[in-house]
């Protein structure tokens, strides 16, 4: 058996390269979006970068306006862009396809090959059996994978945390500050109120100089005797010394 395989080597090999890289593709897509996953679980502390620039995105969308209705559609639009380096994940996901397509359709050029060069039955089989046993791996690998299953629970979880977490905590922020801002107006505005109703020190001095300097200079300048109350004073003093 193994050799009618090798009977057809060249053949064998671009079969068997094609499947393998096909599948590897599959394997690709299905580590990236569970490490997405298992970093959409904790996106208050994400250090993925798609993930970071998502929620500077939605956090920027949010300020210029009061609500984001389509979510959803921000998701999405996010999931599309998703690359690996600048190569979307979409065209891994296609190549993937492609390169099985192409693995069944060599096998189907080396069998028409084998046929016109009239070989016997057993010298097609392989061909045949290749192509089968490839196509069962590919499928066997995706529903393993299940990227239907993985895009649509990152989107579940990326939609959860928007509309869920972020959205409340940024109207709670802003909420917030309005109310910092009040209270700062108000406590500036019993400031300037109190500043108003209490007088200056200067003005205090002012009032209370004039009215401390008069009373002084009145006691002063008044006469502890009158003048004949000084005069029948000394007359007794002379009466009592002579």
């Amino acid at each position: 058996m193994l050799a009618l395989f090798f009977r057809h080597k060249y053949f064998m090999f671009v079969i068997l390269t094609l499947l393998f890289c096909s599948i590897l593709c599959q394997i690709l897509l299905g580590v990236i979006y569970r490490r997405l996953i298992r970093e959409t679980e904790n996106m208050s502390a994400t250090k993925n970068k798609s993930l970071q620039q998502l929620k500077l995105k939605f956090t920027s969308c949010r300020q210029l306006h009061e609500s984001i209705p389509n979510v959803s559609v921000f998701v999405d639009k996010f999931l599309n862009q998703i690359s690996l380096g600048k190569i979307p994940v979409t065209f891994f996901r296609h190549l993937s396809g492609q390169l099985t397509l192409l693995s069944v359709l060599v096998a189907g050029i080396g069998a028409c090959i084998s046929i016109i060069q009239e070989e016997n039955f057993l010298t097609i089989a392989p061909f045949y059996l290749v192509s089968f046993l490839g196509l069962y791996l590919y499928f066997a690998a995706t529903s393993l994978i299940d990227l239907p299953g993985k895009i649509g629970m990152l989107r579940t979880n990326l939609v959860d945390y928007l509309e869920n977490h972020l959205a409340n905590r940024l109207e709670q922020t802003r909420l917030d500050m309005r109310m910092v801002g009040i209270e700062d107006t108000a406590q500036d505005g019993k400031k300037s109120t109190a500043a108003q109703d209490k007088p200056a020190d200067g003005n205090k001095d002012f009032e209370k100089e004039p009215l401390f300097e008069e009373g002084t200079r009145h006691k002063k300048s008044s006469p502890a005797f009158t003048p004949s109350e000084a005069e029948e004073l000394e007359l007794l003093l002379r009466e009592f010394l002579a």
